[in-house]
């Protein structure tokens, strides 16, 4: 898997477009998420006893961004490094701990792709193209071997 020039221009263009509304999108993203796989909100200990409807939940809200940036900012990197760069606030290892003790599986990775492209499509419709869907997969891919090597 690689990423070219111009998949990485796509990605740094959108992503660039997208930063400034970033916690909408990132909230939108994990809403995606929940409305496909309502159990996966039961993956999130900070969402087990919590009575807010979750899109007023704060934690989530901030465990939203937190993922939408890293992915986002990931996929940018990619090109550049040659490599998966997760932020100096964690690493891949630590990702890869955190969603095997949650028991994530193949189908949990590709529904958050998913996820991801619709928020990614309805946050830039004005650039949406199957070129612009095909490199946000391959990115996200990246990021996901990455994860999974570390599993």
């Amino acid at each position: 898997m690689v990423i070219t020039a111009k998949q990485e221009a796509l990605v740094v263009n959108s992503w660039n477009e997208m930063k400034d509304d970033a916690p909408t999108f990132a909230l939108k993203f994990f809403l995606r998420l929940f409305e496909i796989i309502p159990s996966a909100a039961k993956q999130f200990t900070f969402l087990r006893d919590s009575t807010l409807p979750l899109e007023k939940n704060p934690k989530l809200k901030a465990h939203a961004m937190g993922v939408f940036v890293m992915t986002c900012e990931a996929a940018t990197q990619l090109r550049k490094t040659g490599k998966v760069d997760v932020g100096a606030n964690t690493s891949v290892q630590h990702l890869a701990s955190v969603h095997f003790k949650a028991g994530i599986a193949d189908v949990h990775f590709e529904v958050l792709k998913f996820a991801l492209l619709e928020t990614i499509k309805e946050a830039v419709p004005y650039l949406w193209s199957e070129e612009l869907k095909e490199a946000w997969s391959e990115s996200y891919d990246h990021l996901v071997v990455a994860i999974k090597n570390e599993m």
